[in-house]
């Protein structure tokens, strides 16, 4: 298992056990892929670090007590929230416990960097030879080979003084497990944006609008009878052959297919979390309105759009460890579904300085500043394989977000159930925590009149077709949708209808754990969502150029801002902030549309320079309800692990 014990309770960690000399052992703080057989070599001891000691909430148990009442319908506490000062007042820390915790800091030769408003945390700087004095162990690097890096790591859990056991929940930062995070967007192409990316023509307007084969359509071959339909995947519509993907989903189209209508976000706040901050990002998201028939923000009906940055995040460079103009792509994705389902709510864009350690303080700010009453997070770690004191002091926060009535959505990740990647079948996190909803996806199909075609589980194979023999051969399982059963996290009540448990291929087999998903939306890039971006288009045989242009996008990125926003509609609806939904939405399962098995499939076309047909074009099949490269999925009636308990049937 990836922690020695499995507990009843919200989350295996919060435990230490006495080590020599006055210290106690924060159990759980070195990660399981820092063992002997990974060493490398000593880390060096002059090499900078930050990190942040966390302190857990004073009577845990009642926090989380607190946290299930307030977002229970069945409750008498329901919707009873606390605004963040009476958190602090009634769970967190004393300032007399922060204060011991940044004593012992500076005494250990520590730079104190900040504390926020809930004591969560104190952050601190200094060099890995101070850490491993104060924290009385050594500090090696590790090689990792699923990342292909060489990490740091303490070689045995961290001790602390005796007399601060109490209060310290984990440490973060010391390690480099935050090398796991990614962004859960995906461009079925090959390159990713910013860098420069158009989808090739043929690019339908609807579903099965354009066909393979069919004639005439500019940019043929192939020629009639076009691709076929590979085995065990078949037409939905009576197609002669496999129809082109489509340019991409609109806002109309995708309310159209979810039967949304009659509200706006009016009154309603979403902030998105993500790392850095695009340039372009306002006058990108105004054009991309513009062209979509909705107002842009700051007009009448447009909402407001407001960035929290750290200073200096719109110059990083890509380099080996961080890559931020891959998350320019990820924000204007996320502003611009959130925009496209709830146009006149206000977004809070909340940026971390970089796509490591510091996502989980910038949800700490969101939440303690109760910046909106709704979180959107399109990123997730690799699995659950991480130490439980990374995973501890992140969950607190998504509790004391529960208490404060927020929602806190997470994508569910894009490869299925990571067997492609771990070896084993695995949750991501944070989706597996029981305070988010976790959200799933699917492959949409919309009509010319706006109402669904087909949606079905995402899960994809990719296929490559010959232009002159049609003949199109099976090459690789590509992306699907993240679910599966958590092996930190036990079954939540709001799931005790499910039955489901973790399977032979999984590290906790038997174990009835947090399912995931909770509920799901448009994912699939071969289905997806048309955005609009400020790109740098390279020279090919046309001048290279900076420029705005749209290219369709998907992931679990995709179907969670979505979601986000249409639960801004929801608690426009209302009249009232849902906080978190979960027990709401399994106690009204009608709310959503169970997604079934479809096996089908679409074409596509991608241009081998990514930008233009200098280089020649390359055609793809893309199947739909596709699980050959994970294998513990499925797509079924009911709460199904790609789905959860299927997609928005009107305004939930």
């Amino acid at each position: 298992m990836l922690l020695a014990t499995l507990l009843t309770s919200a989350v295996a960690i919060r435990s230490v056990q006495t080590a020599p000399a006055g210290r106690a052992a924060v159990k759980g703080s070195k990660p399981s892929w820092a063992n002997q057989s990974s060493y490398v070599s000593a880390a060096d001891a002059n090499t900078q670090i930050g990190f942040r000691v966390y302190l857990g909430w004073n009577n845990a148990a009642g926090a989380e007590a607190l946290a299930r009442a307030v977002s229970d319908p069945r409750s008498s506490s329901y919707r009873q929230y606390l605004t963040p000062a009476q958190f602090r007042q009634q769970f967190a820390p004393t300032a007399n416990q922060v204060a011991q915790v940044q004593s012992w800091l500076t005494s250990q030769g520590f730079t104190l960097v900040y504390t926020p408003k809930n004591n969560h945390y104190v952050s601190a700087q200094g060099t890995v030879g101070q850490a491993q004095a104060a924290f009385g162990t050594s500090f090696g690097m590790y090689t990792v080979k699923l990342l292909g890096l060489t990490l740091r790591s303490p070689s045995a859990d961290v001790t602390i003084p005796s007399s601060l056991a109490g209060m310290v929940s984990g440490v973060i930062g010391l390690d480099e497990s935050y090398y796991f995070i990614h962004t859960n967007h995906v461009v079925d192409g090959n390159s990713p944006p910013s860098a420069g990316f158009r989808n090739s023509p043929p690019l339908s307007a609807f579903f099965a609008e354009l066909l393979t084969g069919a004639t005439p359509v500019a940019d043929q071959p192939p020629i009639a009878p076009g691709y076929a339909f590979p085995t065990g995947f078949t037409t939905t519509l009576g197609n002669s052959s496999v129809p082109w993907a489509i340019k991409g989903h609109t806002p109309t189209q995708v309310k159209g297919a979810y039967g949304i209508s009659g509200f706006d976000g009016t009154g309603q706040t979403v902030a998105i979390i993500d790392a850095y901050a695009s340039p372009t990002i306002l006058a990108d998201a105004n054009q991309w309105s513009t062209n979509r028939g909705i107002p842009q923000f700051g007009t009448a009906g447009g909402g407001t759009f407001t960035q929290v940055v750290p200073p200096g995040i719109f110059n990083v460079k890509d380099n080996r460890a961080q890559v931020p103009t891959g998350w320019y792509v990820e924000e204007t994705l996320d502003v611009e579904a959130v925009h496209g389902m709830a146009p006149n709510a206000n977004i809070v864009y909340v940026a971390g300085p970089n796509n490591f350690q510091d996502l989980d303080s910038a949800m700490n700010h969101v939440v303690d500043m109760h910046l909106a009453q709704i979180v959107s997070n399109s990123y997730g770690f690799l699995g659950e394989n991480l130490p439980s004191g990374f995973i501890k002091p992140f969950n607190d926060t998504f509790i004391q977000g529960a208490i404060e009535g927020i929602g806190i959505y997470f994508s569910s990740g894009d490869s299925g159930d990571e067997t492609v990647n771990l070896g084993f079948a695995s949750t991501d996190w944070p989706a597996s925590s029981p305070f988010v909803t976790a959200v799933g996806g699917t492959s949409l199909g919309v009509s010319m009149t706006n109402t669904r075609v087909v949606e079905t589980g995402w899960g994809v194979s990719s296929y490559k077709c010959n232009k002159s023999t049609l003949v199109c051969t099976r090459q690789f399982w590509q992306a699907g949708a993240g679910g599966g059963v958590s092996c930190l996290f036990s079954r939540p009540s709001y799931q005790s209808g499910l039955t489901i448990t973790a399977g032979p291929t999984t590290q906790c087999n038997g174990f009835a754990g947090r399912a995931v998903p909770d509920i799901a939306a448009l994912a699939d890039a071969n289905t997806g969502y048309l955005v609009g971006q400020t790109q740098t288009f390279p020279q090919t045989c046309n001048p290279a150029s900076v420029m705005y242009d749209e290219f369709r996008l998907g992931g679990t990125s995709l179907s969670c801002p979505i979601i986000a926003g249409i639960m801004a509609l929801s608690d426009q609806k209302a009249g009232f902030a849902h906080g978190f939904a979960n027990p709401f939405f399994y106690m009204n399962p009608g709310k959503f549309t169970d997604i079934l098995p479809v096996e089908t499939a679409v074409a596509r076309r991608n241009f081998v320079n990514s930008v233009d047909a200098c280089n020649g074009t390359v055609d793809r099949l893309r199947t739909f309800n596709d699980y050959s490269g994970s294998p513990t999925q499925s797509t079924g009636p009911g709460w199904d692990n790609v789905t959860g308990l299927g997609v928005p049937n009107g305004i939930p």
